[in-house]
């Protein structure tokens, strides 16, 4: 079964707040799906939209975009966010959307693959899709990197690897040790001829050192550590900004820093005559 996640409101809104969007990988699923199927871009799907960023992005490529999420929270906060007129959200399972037989262009999961039933979800996409329809599954590796002018990026991702490792007991035994090994075993486990691996693909943006730690307590390992341990947890995530602030020689967390996150994407093209 899939797992659920991610439900609290509290929680959806961090993911809008602090997630890193992959925009230039949006350009690439595009150019995948141009060069496999081509025009019309009719119908997208984004399942496991969450607070519906990627939905987004999605949308003024395709005639109509539909984001899918378990989460009733996390579709409340993407509805706030949906001023497009051709964006509509459906709360389902992954593994059971509510799409005819070959009737979707292009289906994308970001940040949310490993968190579904596998294979049921890939035999739902291909159910769904229509033939030389494209699947797109993105996800980024916990190894995130700061940095920031007048300091050693190596010293200041040193102690992001302390706050990552703090982190890793509280990690779902449902993902393993890295999502990347499930993202590449559902890569070798799709039959189709025409589909890419991309790997260390980095997103770069400016943000406050406070969104960084807005964004690594979005994670699903410190929201159980949370829920186990609020103090522990609290007090793990200030120690961390005062050593980031301290190396860095500033007063406020407000302070501007570049955060790398290091992407990776699996892109699949159904066959014509499945």
């Amino acid at each position: 079964m899939a797992h659920r996640l991610f439900e609290g409101k509290q929680h959806a809104s961090s993911y809008w707040k602090y997630r890193i969007s992959p925009d230039h990988l949006i350009q690439q699923v595009l150019d995948f799906l141009e060069k496999q199927k081509g025009h019309p871009f009719e119908l997208a799907v984004d399942v496991g939209c969450g607070s519906g960023q990627g939905t987004v992005l999605l949308a003024k490529h395709f005639a109509s975009v539909v984001g899918t999420d378990v989460s009733p929270a996390q579709l409340e906060v993407a509805l706030q966010y949906a001023k497009q007129p051709n964006i509509t959200y459906r709360q389902c399972v992954a593994e059971e959307l509510p799409f005819a037989d070959s009737s979707v262009d292009l289906i994308t999961a970001m940040s949310a693959f490993h968190w579904f039933d596998r294979p049921r979800f890939l035999q739902e996409a291909h159910r769904v899709l229509k033939p030389r329809g494209c699947m797109a599954l993105l996800n980024y590796t916990i190894d995130m990197e700061l940095s920031y002018d007048d300091c050693c990026s190596q010293t200041l991702n040193q102690v992001c690897k302390e706050f990552y490792a703090a982190l890793q007991p509280y990690r779902s035994p449902h993902l393993g040790h890295s999502t990347i090994d499930l993202y590449r075993e559902a890569y070798g486990s799709i039959p189709y001829p025409d589909k890419e691996w991309h790997e260390c693909v980095w997103v770069k943006r400016s943000m406050p050192l406070s969104s960084y730690m807005g964004l690594v307590e979005s994670f699903s390992s410190y929201q159980t550590l949370l829920r186990d341990d609020p103090q522990k947890a609290i007090t793990l995530s200030q120690d961390i900004c005062q050593r980031l602030m301290s190396l860095m020689r500033v007063t406020s967390a407000e302070t501007e820093v570049v955060v790398a996150v290091r992407y990776f994407c699996l892109l699949a093209c159904k066959p014509q005559e499945a």
